[in-house]
């Protein structure tokens, strides 16, 4: 079976010149469908960067990098446009429109896919923040939700349209424990229920027991064993 991300000998740079800086080094993975990962590491170590890679919010610059069997190294922007309209994106920050509704929100997952109709974009809507236990604050703004409500209205909206990969950003890293590890227990449970892959870059060592496989990245290194680290270079 073809996995749905297979990276090989990623490498990646900030800056031009004599600022350029390397941030990501040889970067070899492959993650299957169904797998829930985790990425854990130090800040600064490039966990993001690489998450955003994945998630084709930047163009990956040298190597391979394949999701869902699509070249996205050196991609242009439409390839990348496609490609971010394949996965679900969550933020730490949660990234809500403070002007908009719950619901609102996370019809927002759905403007961008042409298959739906207003009344099946309204009607899935409700269905997953039903999902996620707030079918009754679908009518609230941000500012009237809890921090881990306001997470779960995030995690809505980048299930509704079904992806087959979810990438999050340190999902738990502005809540308390409880709140944190609904989240992700509500993560786990959606990704079974919709058979998507996903993955996670977190600090929080409370919630890396949901993980079929935990990597670890350190100064733009990736290993499946955070003792390997000690031997590169």
């Amino acid at each position: 079976m073809q996995p749905v991300i297979s990276i090989q000998n990623l490498e990646h740079y900030f800056g031009r010149g004599q600022l350029r800086k390397q941030v990501l080094f040889d970067i070899n993975l492959e993650i299957h469908a169904g797998e829930i990962i985790i990425m854990t590491g130090p800040s600064g170590s490039g966990k993001t960067t690489l998450l955003t890679l994945i998630g084709g919010l930047r163009s990956a610059q040298f190597g391979s990098l394949k999701v869902l069997e699509q070249e996205l190294c050196s991609a242009s922007a439409a390839q990348l446009t496609l490609a971010r309209r394949r996965n679900g994106y969550i933020f730490q920050a949660h990234n809500l429109h403070g002007s908009l509704t719950a619901l609102q929100n996370v019809k927002m997952g759905l403007e961008l896919h042409k298959d739906f109709t207003p009344e099946q974009m309204l009607t899935r809507s409700i269905a997953i923040l039903e999902q996620v236990g707030l079918g009754e604050r679908r009518n609230y703004y941000p500012d009237d939700l809890s921090g881990g409500q306001k997470q779960r209205v995030a995690i809505a909206r980048a299930l509704v349209a079904n992806p087959k990969i979810v990438l999050a950003d340190e999902p738990t890293a502005a809540l308390d424990k409880k709140s944190g590890r609904d989240v992700v227990d509500l993560m786990q449970r959606l990704a079974k229920e919709h058979g998507c892959t996903i993955l996670l870059v977190t600090h929080d060592n409370r919630i890396l027991d949901i993980a079929n496989r935990i990597i670890y990245m350190e100064d733009g290194r990736l290993a499946e064993n955070p003792n390997a680290l000690a031997l590169v270079g």
